[in-house]
């Protein structure tokens, strides 16, 4: 199942954001939770994690850019879009650059371009996923780290053993 978190101190944008999501995927395959308060949205993605977080840019108290940022700490795979009224471009690079937002939708959207940037963006999550699936993020152990040693002491006997001279010095034989 996926998972959509929306954000907007709007209560009438977040609704219409809803309602167009919720249009193009059924609630028994997308799980939309919307928010209206930067600080509880940031929480939520603490506590759960999310294929795709939308925010808007401005906002009292923390911008969209923070939240995306704060967000990307969290969950580096959620893919981030912003979608704003400003037209304050060197703002919205900026957002762009530090939270590494995936696109940036210009309000008033339209409804098809946004279903096609969350169907692109759970797109882009499946190939960070499968990316990461496909190599180990650990080398494989070595083994038991008793039986490395004792396999060093049967080759090379002697070679575990440390002898300590009374000033706390190594003796080599």
């Amino acid at each position: 199942m996926r998972r959509i978190l929306i954000l907007d101190d709007e209560p009438s944008v977040l609704s219409a954001l809803r309602r167009t999501l919720r249009s193009a995927f059924p609630q028994a395959d997308v799980v939309i939770e919307a928010f209206d308060e930067p600080e509880a949205a940031v929480l939520r993605a603490g506590e759960q994690d999310f294929d795709v977080v939308i925010s808007d840019y401005r906002m009292p108290g923390l911008n969209g850019a923070d939240v995306l940022q704060l967000v990307k700490g969290l969950q580096p795979d959620a893919i981030r879009i912003v979608v704003s009224a400003t037209t304050e471009m060197v703002d919205i690079l900026a957002a762009v650059n530090r939270a590494e937002v995936f696109r940036y939708l210009a309000k008033p959207w339209q409804q098809d371009e946004l279903i096609a940037t969350v169907q692109e963006a759970f797109a882009r999550r499946d190939v960070l996923l499968g990316a990461r699936q496909a190599k180990p993020a650990v080398p494989p152990a070595a083994g038991d780290p008793d039986d490395v040693l004792r396999q060093l002491e049967q080759d090379e006997p002697g070679i575990t053993r440390v002898d300590w001279d009374e000033h706390g010095n190594i003796r080599l034989f």
